[in-house]
């Protein structure tokens, strides 16, 4: 016999054991045991499979639900970053920023302006621009972006890698394990530029991710850089 009190409570908020999952389900397999086993009861077993439907629904609601905060975060990133990169009046800073602000902003562990160049590319000027800008010959970021492979560039690659030198990133080399490539326009007549995001976190940049921040972000950096090459 079941006690008075708990009796009470149940007739009083019977409501809470429906809501109650397991409580339901001892219900439910005692009501089955009760009925013997010669006796199938069809709509415990639909429930049963309502249940598991249910189950997957709430599940890919969460999914959902995380994927729709994870881009939210992801376009705040770098809206933020953008408005950081706006702020420099000169190239100096510019270049400044993207190594400092711009590049936390984004949490990456290091960032290089790669510039094409028929000119001298030991330029002392050009040195005097730190680190974060490496000027190359022509050809060199189809090369890097393809790595000796027959592909079609495209406009934003991510991809986890280890860097066969350390041309690039220089002492920073031994530990980047994932880089994105971001292809830039300066315009008719001009050598093509790359912006190159690199982490030691080999699963920050994945060729399975989505690329529409990050072609929106170069979309506005190559734009920013015109203006500072006109």
């Amino acid at each position: 016999m079941i006690e008075q009190d708990m009796r009470d409570r149940i007739i009083a908020a019977p409501e809470t054991l429906l809501e109650d999952q397991d409580v339901m389900r001892a219900l439910v397999s005692a009501n089955e045991r009760a009925m013997g086993s010669n006796i199938v009861d069809l709509r415990g077993i639909a429930m049963e499979r309502l249940e598991t439907r249910l189950d997957r629904l709430e599940d890919t609601h969460r999914s959902v639900i995380a994927a729709a905060y994870e881009n939210l975060a992801g376009t705040n990133q770098v809206h933020r970053a953008i408005l950081q990169m706006l702020d420099p009046l000169t190239f100096e800073d510019f270049l400044k920023s993207l190594s400092g602000q711009v590049m936390q902003t984004l949490r990456v562990d290091c960032a290089r302006l790669v510039l094409e160049s028929v000119q001298n590319t030991d330029d002392p000027a050009l040195r005097k621009l730190g680190e974060v800008l490496y000027v190359a010959e022509p050809g060199f970021i189809a090369d890097y972006i393809a790595g000796g492979r027959n592909v079609s560039l495209r406009p934003v690659t991510l991809r986890q890698v280890v860097p066969a030198s350390d041309a690039l990133y220089g002492d920073r080399a031994g530990w980047i394990r994932s880089e994105a490539l971001l292809r830039l326009d300066f315009g008719k007549g001009r050598l093509p530029g790359m912006l190159v995001l690199g982490a030691e976190d080999p699963h920050q940049f994945k060729p399975t991710q989505g690329t529409d921040l990050l072609a929106f972000f170069a979309g506005v950096f190559e734009r920013t850089m015109r203006r500072w090459l006109s």
